[in-house]
C-alpha cells in the first residue's frame, strides 16, 4: 500500500477511536451524575412507605 494513504487511513482510525473514547467518556460521566439522583429517589421513597 502507498504509505502516504497508510498515514492518512491510520490518522482517520485514530480519530475514530478518540471521538469514540470522548463519547464513552461523556456517557459514563452522564451516568456517574445521575446515578447518585436515583439513589436518593429510592431512599426517599422507601422512606414514605415505612
Amino acid at each position: 500500500m502507498n504509505a502516504e494513504l497508510e498515514y492518512t487511513v491510520m490518522q482517520h482510525h485514530a480519530d475514530e477511536l478518540r471521538r469514540a473514547a470522548a463519547e464513552r467518556r461523556r456517557v459514563h460521566e452522564a451516568l456517574r451524575s445521575a446515578r447518585p439522583e436515583r439513589r436518593h429517589r429510592s431512599v426517599f421513597a422507601r422512606f414514605l412507605a415505612s
